[in-house]
């Protein structure tokens, strides 16, 4: 017999598969030597009550042969010869679409304006070491995209967009330990990812697909409205009939192309604020209710949402033990984000807290149309690059500081490798973002414990939380709403959130593409 259930136990306890045994026996009224084996289906903390908890759903077999958990074969095929399709970023959307169109029959050409994984690590040791940027390759653009090197983290909202634990399964195949497949929070971790997207291009290139790095895109053509091919920055054209653009909402180039080529691009609104940094051990305690945090326990993560109905204030891409890294795409702005390695062992707490802004925002200080928020962006972007200095050194403030308008005296220890300047973040974020944040980080306080307290660092910003546009495409065939051919997809085009829902996007172009063609 297979028996499904969902038991409770101590961290300690979820650790050794003889205690998991021992708890379903006594769940199941049975003796644990009729217990042949289990496969674990989800795992999920509970820390809501003074004892944290792992909840675990389960399949257990009862003298029953033990039926591992399927994995995932991909039905890939030889593609050489195949109808090209040109995919424009090497990010997880463009991998996944490509490999999608593989089984489909179809011969993927990536052209990504960045470098490859090992080349790209060059790049940012660059960037946190002397401060220097390089607008092709850097946190945001290269192979794998802005999600190689920020993190890893899985988890997505986005299940009835498409198969998520099919992307979970694929990654797992390509080199993601198991755990992601039953982890309610899944996590690759940013020094295991270049590997998997290493692997994963790979499986492109022998399967007869293309990949051509420091390929970046300058030109769209067309005829009737249809997309004829594209132009590169060495002046190749290439000529193509489906185009994906999988590019990231930081590809700001690309919307000035669409806009100024007359192409259908909208501005939508999106988040902006800081990323905090803590100390993990303050994290752990809060949320665990301990002084130290069990062996048992992973570091803590936290989510928080407040604010006003028209102005919300939350967590965005919470990193437990973790670091936070510049991510601007120019040499005049400061942009930072967070990761975490695989075992998230660093001794701080990092996440961005976010304020929604809008189209009256953006008219408040000048910028209207379709590229008000774009310009918005770059604005605060710029503002903090100056306030920091230069060569990446990041504006930033404590946050007790920061409520009560006081320029602190000294910062703590900060993960953030560049450095960091002591500003008034007043002047470096709009008046409706930093009125939205105070108010914000004093709610957050009552609400967890010791998290107000001017032991954590504001950093700014934190300004590319999604794509400042979006470029309107048919909700049927995918296809943009004005140009054949053209498939605007993921977070760039402002139809994902996360590598996840960026995968999932990408697979759905690539099987719009598939089915125009029959």
């Amino acid at each position: 017999m297979i028996k499904t259930i969902n038991i409770a136990l101590s961290p300690s306890d979820a650790a050794a598969d003889i205690f998991i045994k021992k708890h379903i026996a006594i769940q199941c009224g049975i003796n644990e030597n009729d217990i042949t084996g289990f496969n674990i289906i989800k795992r999920s903390i509970d820390a809501r009550n003074k004892e944290p908890k792992v909840l675990l759903s389960l399949d257990v077999f009862i003298n029953e042969k033990v039926i591992p958990i399927q994995k995932i074969e991909l039905q890939l095929k030889n593609v050489s010869n195949a109808t090209e399709v040109v995919v424009v970023g090497a990010g997880p959307a463009g991998l996944f679409a490509a490999i999608k169109l593989i089984e489909l029959g179809l011969k993927p050409l990536i052209i990504e304006r960045g470098k490859d994984v090992r080349s790209r690590r060059r790049d940012l040791a660059a960037m946190n070491k002397d401060g220097i940027v390089n607008p092709e390759s850097n946190y945001c653009f290269g192979e794998g995209g802005a999600g190689t090197y920020s993190d890893g983290k899985l988890y997505t909202r986005s299940t009835k967009r498409g198969n998520v634990q099919r992307i979970l399964q694929i990654f797992n195949k390509y080199g993601a330990n198991d755990d992601i497949l039953h982890e309610t929070h899944p996590h690759i971790g940013t020094n295991k990812l270049p590997q998997i997207i290493t692997a994963m291009r790979e499986q492109i290139v022998a399967c007869g697909g293309q990949v051509l790095f420091e390929k970046k895109l300058t030109d769209i053509l067309l005829s009737n409205d249809s997309v004829v091919g594209i132009i590169t920055a060495d002046n190749e054209t290439i000529t193509c009939k489906h185009l994906i653009l999988a590019t990231g909402h930081s590809a700001r180039d690309i919307f000035v192309i669409l806009h100024n080529k007359g192409i259908a691009i909208e501005s939508k609104p999106f988040a902006i604020g800081v990323r905090i940094e803590h100390p993990q051990a303050l994290i752990d305690s809060s949320r665990y209710h301990c002084e130290i945090r069990s062996n048992f326990l992973p570091p803590a993560g936290y989510s928080l949402v407040g604010g006003e109905p028209n102005r919300g204030v939350f967590s965005f891409c919470m990193c437990p033990g973790g670091i936070i890294a510049p991510a601007a795409t120019n040499y005049d702005e400061i942009v930072v984000n967070g990761w975490s390695p695989s075992k998230r062992n660093n001794k701080f707490a990092n996440s961005g807290i976010v304020v929604s802004v809008n189209e009256k925002d953006f008219a408040k200080c000048k910028f209207n149309g379709t590229l008000a928020a774009m310009h918005y962006q770059q604005m605060v972007e710029k503002n903090a690059y100056l306030a920091g200095g230069g060569n990446l050194v990041a504006p930033a403030q404590r946050m007790v500081d920061f409520v009560a308008g006081n320029v602190s005296k000294s910062l703590p220890e900060c993960s953030y490798l560049p450095g960091l300047s002591s500003v008034k973040l007043d002047n470096v974020l709009p008046n409706e973002v930093s009125i939205a944040l105070k108010k914000g980080f004093t709610e957050f306080g009552k609400k967890m414990k010791g998290y107000y307290t001017n032991d954590a660092v504001l950093v700014a910003t934190e300004s590319r939380t999604s794509s400042p546009v979006r470029i309107p495409r048919d909700k049927d065939t995918l296809q943009h709403i004005q140009i054949k051919g053209l498939y605007p997809c993921a977070e760039g085009a402002g139809y994902a959130g996360g590598i996840v829902s960026a995968a999932i996007d990408g697979e759905r172009c690539a099987e719009a593409i598939a089915n125009s063609l029959l």
